[in-house]
């Protein structure tokens, strides 16, 4: 068994009404350490769930998730708070930049929850910006950055606790097709660098940047076609 992401038989079903309504069908998935998966799947899918779950923002009704040596549906809400934290970084569709703090206070912000001293925020959240070509952007606020710039900066954010998977959802939905190619590059790079990243969104010619596909239809999960570069 994959020690490092492995699903097996997920269901996730929800109570609506007199209704039990199966949202995720006996998914069963891999990633290995370092790989580039895309999930690819129209609305509607169940892609916002299997988020959920991959992020453990939510658990499954049933079936097997282990992240990291860790049984995901055995911990309690704690201690998924902890596994969000510490193993997980998200980079979401709208950003979610805080409008009053500059770019390095916002990348900071993961660090604080954490524990982490003022110093060491303003040394982490500098590097990785710097890494993500915004070095000269740190103290410039949300509503003076492009899109693009915005989830480089976000992206920075899920990177600064040093996370084992970065999940990323719909990531260049809000950005024109040339700044989502250079979010895209950016992701590839990273991947290069080592980093384990999971991107679901509803666009082909955005899971093919991946170098895996998996396809999310009506709950159910099946491989795709190996995407290309």
């Amino acid at each position: 068994m994959n020690d490092f992401f492995y699903m097996h038989d997920i269901v996730k079903q929800y109570q609506m009404g007199s209704e039990l309504h199966t949202v995720l069908k006996h998914i069963h998935l891999e990633v290995e350490k370092g790989e580039f998966l895309s999930i690819l799947g129209p609305s509607g899918s169940g892609k916002s769930t299997m988020m959920n779950i991959i992020g453990c923002l939510d658990v499954p009704t049933s079936g097997e998730y282990m992240l990291c040596g860790r049984a995901i549906r055995e911990q309690d809400p704690k201690q998924l708070a902890k596994i969000r934290s510490r193993e997980i970084g998200f980079v979401f569709q709208s950003f979610q930049l805080l409008p009053r703090l500059d770019a390095q206070k916002n990348v900071e912000l993961p660090l604080i929850y954490a524990g982490v001293s003022p110093k060491e925020r303003a040394k982490r959240a500098k590097v990785v910006l710097d890494h993500v070509g915004l070095e000269e952007k740190l103290h410039h606020y949300p509503n003076q950055l492009s899109g693009g710039q915005q989830q480089r900066v976000a992206i920075a954010r899920a990177l600064v606790t040093q996370p084992t998977l970065l999940l990323a959802d719909e990531p260049t939905g809000a950005l024109d097709q040339s700044t989502g190619k250079q979010v895209l590059a950016l992701f590839n790079e990273l991947n290069k660098e080592g980093h384990t990243i999971i991107m679901i969104t509803h666009d082909l010619s955005i899971a093919r940047k991946a170098s895996r596909m998996v396809h999310l239809l009506d709950g159910e999960l099946t491989e795709g076609s190996v995407a290309s570069a």
